[in-house]
């Protein structure tokens, strides 16, 4: 117990000293800082570079967490940045899809407005509403009809060749048949040969051939055009190219762009051709009677007496 006591006993004046030395020492310290003298300047710069740089190990922690932060706060704007270009690659990506639709049109519109057609021949382009996609009729639907002034049987053509013929007319719509289609019958010429022929659909992408006089004349590569036969489609209007199937077949390589179909251009023919009975675009006008020879009796028809008077044989 007298050892525990004199230990307290020294143990309190010690604090109060060690306390005492490290105030004045503090006090000296400001004062020394303070005084304004080179001496005590140099002193201090000499304090100075003794102490501080062997403070980096006690400095390295505070710079860690100050360039953590740092890179946080850098991270967090990369973020943002990389979040905002994403945005606007997705809107760039849709006016780029865009940009490239209206481009496809513009071309296909001034495609319609190079095409060289007959001075006499005026036209009215249509935008394709529907195609029919039926593996046995191949139509496709147009915005303009009767109000527009369109006509069965008059031609469409896309910018380049000829597409078909109008089978249907509504008042705001009509309805195109293609060349390709199974009832396609299209008079055609060959050139430079001159052959005539007809473009016969068969349902497929490439029509065949039919009714050539001499095919020896016509090699792949040759010119196909409508030959103005029958009055249905105006002569000069460009089909396509003679190509030949594995089989030998003579066949057309259509001149219209028949996997995007947008714009048609219907020509309004003011001449002599209108359709007036769709059997008038494939069965033959029947030939007149031929007039009975001087001498005979005309029979009367069959399906009655005839009121005409018979005329007299004349004696020998």
């Amino acid at each position: 117990m007298a050892r525990d006591r004199s230990t307290e006993d020294y143990a309190g004046p010690l604090k109060r000293l060690l306390l005492a030395v490290l105030i004045l020492c503090l006090i000296a310290l400001l004062l020394i800082w303070r005084i304004d003298s080179p001496r005590v300047e140099r002193f201090r710069a000499q304090v100075v570079d003794a102490v501080v740089p062997r403070m980096d190990w006690a400095m390295a922690p505070v710079a860690a967490t100050v360039q953590l932060f740092r890179d946080f706060e850098s991270y967090r704007n990369i973020y943002d940045q990389n979040r905002e270009l994403r945005r606007e690659l997705r809107q760039m990506t849709a006016w780029k899809e865009a940009a490239l639709q209206l481009e496809q049109e513009n071309a296909r519109l001034r495609d319609l407005n190079n095409v060289r057609l007959d001075p006499e021949l005026t036209y009215i382009t249509g935008v394709v509403l529907a195609d029919s996609g039926s593996p046995f009729r191949q139509t496709v639907l147009i915005n303009v009809g009767s109000r527009d002034g369109i006509v069965d049987g008059w031609a469409t053509m896309d910018g380049i060749g000829l597409v078909g013929r109008i089978s249907g007319v509504g008042a705001n719509t009509s309805r195109v048949i293609l060349l390709t289609d199974a009832t396609s019958r299209i008079p055609a010429v060959i050139q430079p040969s001159g052959q005539r022929a007809l473009i016969t659909g068969d349902n497929s992408s490439a029509p065949p051939i039919d009714f050539l006089e001499s095919p020896d004349l016509v090699r792949p590569g040759d010119r196909i055009v409508t030959s103005g036969d029958g009055d249905v489609f105006p002569p000069g209007l460009l089909i396509g190219q003679v190509a030949q199937d594995p089989g030998g077949r003579l066949r057309v390589r259509l001149a219209a762009d028949y996997e995007r179909l947008e714009f048609l251009r219907v020509l309004r023919d003011h001449g002599a051709r209108r359709v007036t009975t769709p059997s008038g675009l494939i069965s033959p006008e029947e030939p007149p009677a031929a007039p009975a020879p001087e001498g005979e009796v005309q029979e009367a028809p069959a399906d009655g007496p005839s009121d005409a008077p018979v005329p007299e044989a004349v004696d020998g």
